[in-house]
């Protein structure tokens, strides 16, 4: 597997040389040319991977992402969608018709599209529109979340009260509680509430109401609400404490998917999150977090009973903190991503005895799906100077193969640099690790200027990736010499 990862790396240089063609460092208009490539979906017949690509244009400040398909066993790439906007989050309702978020007519709702040909039809007309998707196992139900005013008892309210607030000649703003704002967006008044549909063109029903927000505001998992395999039930992640802000007391709930009285099923007063059901429903994993108000707790994986309710804690021998994760059809396993050391690896979890078994220890690994019949993960992987595509492999660990290569032309016209790793030691002896990304046409012996990177966190890590945020690469191309340091408290190096 190392040897084919780094071909991938030579294959620009290579190509280049048998062409004659002059590599040239990456400027930011080639970072912004890269297509971004996320979130595979595998078809419940185990034919087809969906995935999202995004497109960035310049000349118009303006992105554009579309669903595009991929034969899970290789072959040609197809592009599915073509409407302007955010065409994003595929999601197969059955192995011909896939769903979808759209922005394409001015706000964004859920849309339905066969995928041997058809016109694209809405699903979702809520006022205060519709994100995060997710389907049952049948494809008779949908569920996201939307930004609701929580004291409305339905979407006339809230449609009324969003006109007024529009007619406010002043859009000053106040607030009288924590958080007032997250990431780049006003907390002033709404809170995500948790929907679901039935695909026969009733509305949807919002199984959260009250003033707390689904998905919560931080610390969730890649997804935190999923159906029950059956479709009757639905569990969740939400935080009821008064100052959520501060709090990291994320606990998970089930609610009856036709809505009702939602029940609380964990009771740690530290993080619980992403929960997702066993194939045959008995059980629900998720992840918890042991030490209260701590952001960069160890991820644990615990697996709930739902007919006892008894708990049990999977990966306490281990130091490996959980990310993204599902289980093998047959229930005896759970694969699963984690930071590990500047990477972010995949690993095989036996549930009876809790063994945690790399497989895949290379480059920055997300969007982790497995096949029906369990033979074969798909995720996408990509390295700083190899950007995101989509793969496959055995659930073993062997046989890595790209599905895609949607920047292969951009790439080969570049001199990417690969990231060099090493060692130090820091306070009390503690080995400490970093990497270096050398400018273009690098020559030993030569004196260069270096940017040294600092993550915050300390709940995260610099990982070989090809970061459109925080590009190593494009800042080498410049002429310099990057350093990425991990230092003590960073993930990917234990608790």
């Amino acid at each position: 597997m190392r040897l084919l990862l780094r071909s991938l790396s030579l294959l620009a240089l290579a190509a280049s040389i048998l062409s004659g063609q002059q590599l040239k460092p990456m400027t930011v208009h080639d970072l912004l040319a890269m297509r971004r490539v996320t979130d595979p979906q595998i078809s419940p017949d185990g034919r087809w991977v969906a995935f999202t690509v995004t497109d960035h244009s310049i000349s118009e400040n303006k992105t554009n992402s579309n669903i595009f398909l991929v034969p899970a066993a290789g072959g040609s790439v197809n592009q599915l969608t073509a409407a302007k906007g955010s065409n994003s989050t595929p999601r197969w309702l059955s192995a011909t018709t896939l769903s979808f978020v759209s922005t394409r007519d001015g706000e964004s709702q859920a849309w339905i599209i066969p995928v041997t040909g058809g016109e694209a039809r809405k699903l979702t007309n809520i006022s205060t529109e519709a994100s995060g998707l997710v389907v049952s196992r049948d494809g008779k139900l949908i569920a996201f979340a939307s930004d609701v005013f929580p004291d409305c008892p339905d979407d006339d309210c809230n449609q009324r009260r969003a006109a007024g607030d529009a007619l406010q000649k002043s859009k000053a703003k106040v607030f009288d509680r924590l958080p007032y704002r997250v990431w780049n967006a006003w907390k002033d008044g709404r809170r995500s509430h948790l929907f679901v549909q039935v695909l026969d063109g009733s509305p949807a029903r919002d199984l959260t109401p009250g003033d707390h927000d689904v998905p919560p505001i931080d610390l969730g998992g890649s997804w935190d609400y999923a159906f029950s395999p059956d479709g009757t039930e639905m569990t969740f992640t939400m935080n009821t404490d008064s100052l959520t802000a501060t709090s990291t007391n994320n606990d998970l709930f089930v609610v009856s998917s036709r809505g009702g009285s939602a029940r609380r099923i964990t009771s740690n007063p530290a993080n619980d999150a992403q929960p997702t059901y066993s194939p045959d429903g008995k059980m629900i994993a998720y992840l918890a977090m042991e030490r209260p108000g701590f952001e960069a707790d160890q991820r644990r994986l615990v697996v709930y009973d739902r007919a006892t309710g008894n708990r049990r804690l999977v990966t306490s021998p281990t130091d490996v903190s959980v990310g993204e994760m599902v289980w093998s059809p047959d229930g005896r396993y759970i694969y699963c991503t984690g930071d590990n050391k500047g990477t972010r690896s995949i690993y095989r979890i036996t549930l009876g005895d809790g063994k945690v078994v790399p497989i895949m220890k290379e480059g920055t690994n997300s969007g982790l799906r497995i096949t029906p019949d369990g033979k074969t993960l798909v995720f996408t992987h990509d390295r700083i100077d190899i950007p995101a595509d989509v793969y496959r492999m055995d659930v073993s660990g062997r046989n890595l193969t790209r599905l895609t290569g949607l920047n292969d032309e951009r790439v080969k016209a570049l001199r990417l640099q690969p990231k060099e790793d090493f060692w130090f030691e820091g306070a009390g002896g503690t080995k400490i690790h970093g990497m270096l990304v050398k400018p273009p046409h690098f020559a030993k012996g030569s004196r260069y200027p270096m940017i040294y990177l600092i993550h915050g966190g300390p709940q995260g890590q610099w990982m070989d990736q090809f970061h459109f945020r925080w590009s190593a690469q494009l800042f080498a191309s410049r002429g310099y010499v990057v350093a990425m340091v991990n230092p003590r408290g960073s993930t990917g190096y234990g608790q």
